[in-house]
């Protein structure tokens, strides 16, 4: 399975439940993730789409850590049943603060 799949996947899932999946294009500013999850509600999270089995390279994972010391959710998506997992996370439906509310 190829990381294209994935990503196309990725997309066609996001636009099922009301949101958009641009690509992310960051001139000057390397290894963001490739993919900008937008929900309804104002809900963002990034996405770094691998082919199975892949790892993020080692300027990704910075990146990565950059945006969650901000707030941001970053996830790693492999394989395309993690996808309704993490437009789930996106929504807060598995976050516990969101539960408090």
């Amino acid at each position: 399975m190829r990381e294209k799949y994935i990503e196309q996947r990725l997309t066609r899932e996001t636009k099922a439940v009301g949101g958009i999946c641009p690509k992310l294009i960051s001139p000057g500013m390397d290894g963001m993730p490739d993919r900008m999850v937008l929900l309804p509600e104002g809900r963002i999270g990034f996405v770094e789409v691998k082919a199975p089995g892949g790892k993020p390279r080692r300027l990704q994972m910075l990146r990565h850590r950059m945006l969650t010391g901000l707030g941001f959710k970053v996830f790693i998506l492999d394989a395309p049943e993690q996808i309704s997992g993490i437009l789930d996370e996106i929504r807060g439906m598995n976050d516990d603060r969101n539960q408090n509310e």
